[in-house]
């Protein structure tokens, strides 16, 4: 099983897909399934099911660690992945919610670390991806969209987080949501 820690964004897919349009039907560009916008806690990837039962109780006791209770979170305004020069990820920020994501994510790395899952290489930003840049084919439209605009999505209530299964087609990624966690 391929997995994710998420809080789910689906309420918000026509809204992330009204921010999309500038991105669809450009080569090289290709723009994510709006009723699967997420905000990835933590990524464990390829996982043995024997294991399930012990990543829902981590996954349990992070939530109680992290001490979030339900909040709104505001979503708007692009970015990328790794920078403007090099994009490789097109993604939709978190404007409120933040920290509460932050301790979400910091809480869910810890107790997964200790079952041996890997801690990400990287700093945490929340976001949402909208699209993934196959090539540099649409580089420049991808810069100017980015700088110019300022998408404001919206706003969601976030009451639990998910352990989601991610299976791989040839038409994307689709998504399973194996247990929910309430905040």
């Amino acid at each position: 099983m391929r997995l994710f820690v998420s809080a789910d964004l689906d309420p918000l897919a026509a809204a992330v897909r009204a921010v999309q349009a500038p991105f669809r039907d450009r080569p090289g560009l290709d723009p994510t399934d709006p009723e699967g916008v997420h905000v990835t806690l933590q990524f464990l990837g390829e996982t043995d099911p024997a294991r399930l039962d012990d990543v829902r109780s981590a996954l349990a006791a992070a939530v109680d660690d992290a001490g979030v209770g339900p909040f709104t979170a505001e979503i708007g305004g692009y970015g990328v992945f790794p920078s403007l020069d090099d994009i490789s990820v097109v993604w939709l920020g978190v404007r409120r919610g933040q920290a509460e994501l932050t301790a979400l994510h910091e809480s869910v790395e810890a107790r997964t670390t200790d079952l041996g899952f890997d801690p990400e290489d990287h700093a945490f930003t929340p976001h949402a991806t909208v699209a993934r840049m196959r090539d540099a084919r649409p580089k420049t439209h991808v810069q100017e969209v980015v700088r110019e605009r300022e998408p404001d999505v919206g706003g969601i209530d976030i009451d639990e987080i998910r352990l989601t299964e991610s299976t791989l087609t040839d038409t994307g990624p689709e998504y399973g949501t194996v247990a929910r966690f309430p905040l």
